[in-house]
Parts: structure tokens; C-alpha cells; sequence
């Protein structure tokens, strides 16, 4: 199973490189990828685009594999169907997490990749949230994705059995503005 984190982004929203942002003694990006890291995948991709050279001087990227997505300011649909060309050919599944969302717990990304419907998702208390988990059967249509909320229509379409997997609390804050990482420091993980 592959975990891929995406950290393409240009941080528009926000302003400057949310990946880069100081949290808990190091940047916001090393946070998630110490979380995928725990997970136990057997491969581990994370993609970069804006900031990149920034990223790789500053983060540590030790056990994954570096996509690069030129078309980052596209949306992370871009990364996703540029990263899923990248998955190992073995790999039955593609744990999705992201690169601005530290307070996701390794415990729920396990029980979504361990589903065997084609797509799973969070379901927390107040609504659906990443990780998502997409079996290798949906690989050809992640390699057409595009737009900011391609995974989202992917979920709701309709045309695969999707698992909700139950998690604890509200869905972890996903950092894009300042007032999101100002609640993140403040100790509010979700």
C-alpha cells in the first residue's frame, strides 16, 4: 500500500509556504510526514511544486519519493493524477493525506487503509474528512483528475461503494489560512 502526501501547493490563501510554517519544533510539512511515516505503508510519495526548493532544503523528505507537479497551481488534482504514476505497480491501494493537516491520527489513517471497498473515507463528528483510501481498481481515473475538489466529486459520484470509517471528534483543521494555524497553535487540533 502506498501513502501519498500532498504538499504541492502554492499557499495562496495563506501567503507564504504553509508547508514551511514553524509547528511543534519543526515545520508543519515534517509533522504529517512523521504521521505517514508511522502508518506502515511500504511506499511513501509526498509531492511538492510551490516552494519545492525551499522544501527540500528545510524538510526532512528521508523514505519517500519526491513527485514533482509542475501544474501545481491547478488545484491537487494535479498532484494526485502526477503522483498515482508513480505508485508501485504492487501497491492494491493509495492512502491520500495532507501535507497541511498534522492533527489526523495514525490510528484513523490505518483503518481507512485497511477497507476493502474501492474508496473509504473519515467519517468524524462533524462531517467527512481525509485520509481517503482509493483501491487500485480507481487508479485510471485519478490519473484524469484535475481541479481543487477532484477527490471530493470522485467520493460523491456515485459510481464506486464508498466506506465511511468512523473517527473520533471533528475532522482535523486542514491549515490555508492564518486564523486555521493560529488555532492549530493554540492546541485545537481539530
Amino acid at each position: 500500500m502506498t501513502g501519498l502526501v500532498l504538499a504541492a501547493g502554492a499557499s495562496m490563501r495563506l501567503g507564504e509556504a504553509k508547508q514551511l510554517l514553524p509547528y511543534r519544533g519543526r515545520t508543519l510539512l515534517d509533522a504529517t510526514l512523521e504521521l505517514a511515516r508511522s502508518c506502515g505503508f511500504d511506499q511513501l510519495l509526498v509531492t511538492l511544486g510551490g516552494a519545492a526548493g525551499r522544501i527540500r532544503d528545510r524538510v526532512d523528505l528521508a523514505g519517500f519519493q519526491v513527485v514533482e507537479n509542475a501544474e501545481f497551481s491547478t488545484g491537487c488534482g494535479s498532484s494526485i493524477s502526477t503522483a498515482v504514476q508513480a505508485v508501485d505497480p504492487r501497491a492494491d491501494a493509495l492512502v491520500l493525506l495532507l501535507g497541511d493537516q498534522p492533527g489526523v491520527r495514525a490510528a484513523d489513517v490505518r483503518r481507512v487503509a485497511s477497507t476493502a471497498t474501492p474508496l473509504a473515507v473519515c467519517r468524524y463528528s462533524d462531517g467527512l474528512g481525509h485520509p481517503f483510501r482509493f483501491g487500485r481498481g480507481i487508479f485510471p481515473e485519478l490519473r484524469g483528475l484535475h481541479g481543487d475538489k477532484a477527490v471530493w466529486k470522485l467520493l460523491h459520484s456515485g459510481r464506486y461503494p464508498v466506506t465511511e470509517v468512523p473517527a473520533d471528534g471533528p475532522v482535523p483543521i486542514d491549515v490555508d489560512t492564518r486564523a486555521d494555524y493560529e488555532r492549530l497553535l493554540a492546541g485545537e487540533t481539530r
